[in-house]
């Protein structure tokens, strides 16, 4: 874990180590019957921990935040143990990778089971992310709607999407203000972090069923 504390105070972050030892132990005892992640263990604390932290910085403080696809906790989980300012809901249609997740509760952090698409809670969040989910432009869709009027989407991105980043914006009333780049260490693979604020309320039909989303983008 030493590794992962200095990559921390690089962020200007801190965090219970032991809390995340804990969590990266069961996480893999969990795996071999659950199968929750692919990633290997010695890995974890760069690819799920620090990975999921590279946004921290452009939370502001006090946010509620939603977190779409959180899977077994991430970033959900780092992001409110690092972030206790923060109240973070992990939203995932999957009762497995949630039942894992509540193994491990924080007192800012409340699991949602629910597919994102079906989702009934509108203009309520201040940052609504999601990590590793969907082509960007369903990702956008599904995040519009749950984030509060004068909120931001940010979705946690590579590089591979910076063509569709700017184009994707003006249909559902985001405006995109500025795409941040990181670079996550070890294994300097980058990252991409566009900040979409909600300047309009979501057009009504949105977002759409899933297999409409999927068979044609906005």
């Amino acid at each position: 874990m030493s590794d992962l504390a200095t990559e921390l105070a690089k962020l200007g972050l801190t965090a219970d180590l032991e809390a995340i030892a804990a969590f990266e132990e069961d996480l893999y005892a969990q795996n071999a019957v659950m199968n929750l992640t692919r990633v290997p263990r010695e890995e974890a604390w760069l690819r799920h921990i620090l990975d999921s932290l590279l946004i921290a910085e452009f939370i502001p403080k006090g946010a509620a935040v939603l977190d779409i696809g959180t899977g077994p906790g991430f970033p959900a989980w780092p992001l409110a143990l690092a972030r206790p300012d923060v109240q973070v809901t992990a939203l995932d249609s999957s009762g497995k990778m949630l039942g894992f997740l509540r193994r491990h509760p924080l007192t800012n952090l409340t699991a949602l089971q629910q597919r994102a698409e079906e989702l009934l809670l509108a203009d309520v969040f201040d940052v609504v992310t999601g990590r590793a989910l969907a082509p960007l432009a369903i990702q956008l869709e599904l995040s519009t709607r749950p984030c509060r009027k004068g909120g931001i989407v940010l979705p946690m991105r590579t590089p591979n999407d910076l063509p569709e980043i700017e184009r994707l914006a003006s249909v559902l009333g985001l405006e995109l203000e500025v795409v941040h780049r990181r670079t996550l260490p070890v294994i300097d693979a980058e990252r991409v972090f566009p900040v979409y604020r909600k300047k309009k309320n979501t057009p009504s039909g949105y977002p759409r069923p899933w297999a409409k989303m999927r068979e044609r983008t906005f």
